[in-house]
């Protein structure tokens, strides 16, 4: 007969035995004759959104062959002015054919928007805008989910459950990680929101969020690569005290509890600078509106803006010429927009002067644009479609993440049961 005890560790067991896979329920929100994502360049192949990865190792057929499984993807852009030329071709783009061999999460980063003064209702406005953009730019809801990350909002529960679980594994001795991000003005709170401000910076500067959605490759620009450095460090940290070998003994599923993602650095666009100054990155929160191309903006004020970027004295155009950003900038968006390799972009253009490339740079991008500012403004016409979009995957994210609270809370020794959705 076996003892009380063995019979508790038996049910624990039960109880811990790792979660079933799952797909993402963004269908669920799409109504008939709802407007659907276009896309011109990716295939039309349908593939089940968000399985979730087993940590232990790959799941088994009935005949026990071992199924591949796809890495998971997560990115966002935050929504604070409008979206512009740069964070289409430096990366909505890209997310677009990561669809085809990737897991996916794109994230609408409103919690970022709040650590400086803001309007609820711009905010609320500004996430709908930017989902649609996504959506409009190619990303589909169906095989991708696309969500916000709300501070009062059970998605968002896990990331500040974990974080003062792994507050203390961070090295006193060791060097503090470089700033990510410029230090923000400080905000009178009410007290009520002064328990959230621990986790709050972690989450903020260091994507201490990822973990949680057990992300394989973060899609970061060139200058943002510090950023996942302390998330690094944290994933590991955590691994190495409770995962593993002991945690397994100890009942649990053994194995890493978090996932160390990597940096994902797309191979062209990957950075888009100032119209004013190539040698600064493209930025929707710059004073000067000349200085980018809004997703929004009307043909004539694309060609306006072109029309008075900054250029050069010299006679026809080249890449990678230290001395001439702006050139290597603009024939980078050229480029980006036709489809045209460099090569190919040169032998086009690279023997014009800057007043003859000008109108040619100009219709390539409102030709590029047109299809995605009529999908977005369709998009913004039905509230309730986003709106059922971004519920969705919230919905789908929030498992996740619910997903691996309940894996690092049983590898640091708390009491089952642990809840599983």
């Amino acid at each position: 007969m076996q003892t009380s005890t063995q019979l508790m560790q038996l049910g624990r067991r039960q109880l811990l035995r790792s979660p079933r896979a799952f797909s993402s329920p963004v269908n669920l929100g799409r109504r008939a004759g709802a407007p659907g994502p276009v896309c011109s360049t990716a295939a039309g192949a349908t593939v089940a959104t968000a399985a979730e990865p087993q940590a232990a190792g790959a799941p088994e057929k009935a005949t026990g062959e071992k199924v591949a499984q796809r890495k998971r993807i997560l990115s966002g852009v935050q929504p604070t002015g409008r979206p512009t030329l740069g964070n289409y071709l430096g990366a909505m783009k890209n997310w677009v054919a990561l669809q085809e061999s990737y897991d996916n999460y794109f994230c609408v980063v409103d919690l970022h928007a709040i650590t400086v003064p803001h309007d609820p209702v711009e905010l609320r406005a500004a996430t709908r805008s930017m989902a649609a953009t996504y959506i409009a730019a190619g990303i589909d809801p169906e095989r991708s989910s696309v969500h916000p990350v709300p501070l009062f909002q059970t998605s968002l529960q896990p990331h500040l459950s974990v974080h003062p679980s792994t507050h203390p594994l961070r090295n006193p001795s060791a060097p503090a990680p470089p700033a990510p991000y410029p230090a923000r003005p400080a905000l009178p709170l009410p007290p009520c929101l002064l328990p959230c401000l621990p986790p709050c910076p972690l989450l903020i500067n260091s994507h201490a969020r990822l973990p949680p959605l057990q992300a394989d490759l973060v899609p970061v620009g060139e200058d943002q690569k510090q950023h996942l450095e302390l998330t690094r460090d944290i994933a590991d940290k955590f691994n190495n005290e409770f995962g593993g070998k002991p945690w397994k003994k100890r009942g649990g599923r053994g194995g890493r509890v978090f996932k160390v993602p990597e940096v994902f650095i797309p191979p062209a666009g990957a950075r888009i600078m100032s119209l004013q100054d190539g040698t600064a990155k493209m930025s929707k929160s710059a004073e000067n509106d000349n200085t980018r191309i809004n997703l929004t903006d009307t043909p004539d004020q694309i060609a306006n803006k072109i029309k008075r970027c900054k250029t050069d004295a010299v006679d026809g155009l080249e890449w990678g010429h230290p001395d001439r950003p702006e050139a290597t900038n603009l024939l980078t968006i050229y480029s980006l927009c036709t489809g045209k390799s460099k090569d190919e972009v040169l032998a086009d253009v690279g023997g014009m002067r800057w007043g003859g490339f000008k109108p040619v740079l100009t219709e390539a991008v409102v030709e590029h644009l047109r299809p995605l500012q009529t999908k977005y403004g369709q998009l913004m016409s039905d509230v309730s479609y986003i709106d059922s979009v971004l519920a969705a995957g919230a919905e789908a994210a929030a498992a996740t993440a619910d997903r691996t609270l309940a894996d690092a809370r049983d590898a640091m020794g708390f009491v089952p049961p642990f809840k599983r959705k």
